[in-house]
């Protein structure tokens, strides 16, 4: 365990305000206290910030890939370290690994690493997305056609009995391909149920609000628009104030000016929040690779199969950040949220997200531009220099 040290010198956001005059104590992989820099004790280890914010680590609930891994060709425990360590490099402590449509053995070897993974407390890892294959053709996005089809009982029954082996569980369906009473029972088990790459009516979206679906996937991708006479999942996912969204703010998904309406208009409790939807270019100069059989290029910051598909995004959580500072005029802490805080309400990781005592010591220090200097897992420094720093 590492030994308690404090973070001094910088200005901490805990989730709510941008505080100075304070540090940030540690003790282990947990927040002891944020107090004023003079009331620290003059043994207690320090760590100086020198102007750094230091801000809740970020909270990805959508990560596909990264370090040239991409989980759907390499599911195992060491492509699920190998994708959290190169998202730590940005600023995420606690990702999604996501599975996208597939066989039924990937999905059983994807559980299995799951399991692994979170039974080692593999740094970073926060549990599994199963985006699919209960998905609508319509919708199908860069999903195989080929493997999409209806969840039937043994799907069920095979997701119901993972619950609790792998952390968090989160899964994308399409109303099209599962029914209110197989939600209920996924979120009677413990699932996170998301609504994504659908065509599915305004109307039917309240059935399954009713049955325990609390998230839409990639708001305004793959999804039934919001028109004059029919909302869509996108008026519904607005409108219903117990929808979480996920947003990829990377400039190709969703026009900027859509970005700040939807940001306008969204009913709480539930917020949006930023996703990035990565890829396996995360962290690599590769120019693209293979998913399902296809290839997928990457140029100009994009990713897309060779017919111009979108296929997952080509960006970190820090970019997102700051995108959402920059070209969305977002003010930093409402950013900071969107990446932090948010997606852990969403996900139900009430450890995460904010910086106060009894929380996971998860957290990063950013420079005045946001660029990262350091990141924290469980109070050990995984990227940059800086006090509890494995060997």
């Amino acid at each position: 365990m590492t030994a308690p040290f404090a973070v001094t010198g910088g200005r901490i956001f805990d989730g709510d305000a941008i505080l100075t005059g304070h540090a940030l104590v540690v003790e282990g992989a947990t927040i002891r206290a944020i107090v004023e820099e003079d009331a620290l004790p003059a043994d207690l280890a320090r760590l100086e910030a020198e102007g750094a914010l230091v801000a809740p680590g970020f909270v990805d609930l959508q990560v596909n890939g990264g370090g040239g891994v991409l989980f759907n060709n390499c599911p195992t425990r060491d492509g699920i370290a190998t994708i959290c360590e190169a998202h730590a490099r940005f600023g995420t402590t606690a990702l999604m690994v996501t599975l996208i449509t597939d066989r039924v053995a990937v999905r059983d070897e994807a559980l299995t690493a799951g399991a692994t993974a979170h039974a080692e407390h593999l740094p970073g890892y926060l549990g599994l997305h199963l985006e699919g294959p209960h998905l609508s053709i319509a919708r199908k996005g860069t999903h195989d056609p080929a493997l999409i089809r209806p969840m039937d009982e043994e799907d069920l029954s095979a997701l119901v009995a993972a619950v609790g082996t792998f952390g968090h569980a989160l899964t994308t369906i399409a109303p099209e391909n599962v029914n209110p009473e197989q939600v209920r029972a996924l979120c009677a088990a413990g699932y996170v149920v998301s609504l994504g790459h659908t065509d599915v009516a305004a109307a039917e979206v309240a059935d399954y609000v009713e049955a325990g679906a609390s998230m839409v996937t990639h708001l305004f991708n793959a999804m039934s628009q919001m028109g004059n006479r029919e909302p869509g999942l996108v008026g519904a996912a607005l409108s219903f104030g117990a929808l979480f969204c996920g947003l990829i703010a990377d400039g190709f998904h969703v026009d900027p000016t859509s970005m700040g309406i939807a940001l306008r208009a969204k009913a709480g409790p539930g917020q949006i929040f930023l996703v990035t939807d990565a890829m396996s270019t995360i962290g690599t100069d590769d120019t693209g690779f293979d998913l399902n059989g296809r290839h997928v290029f990457r140029r100009d910051g994009r990713l897309s199969l060779a017919d111009g598909t979108l296929a997952g995004a080509d960006i970190d959580m820090l970019s997102c950040v700051r995108f959402a500072h920059t070209r969305l005029g977002l003010p930093v802490p409402q950013a900071l949220n969107m990446a932090s805080l948010y997606p852990a309400q969403a996900i139900g990781a009430a450890d995460r997200g904010r910086l106060s005592p009894g929380m996971r010591a998860d957290f990063i220090l950013l420079d005045k531009d946001l660029s990262l200097v350091s990141t924290y897992i469980g109070g050990h420094c995984v990227h940059g220099a800086g006090m509890g720093a494995k060997p």
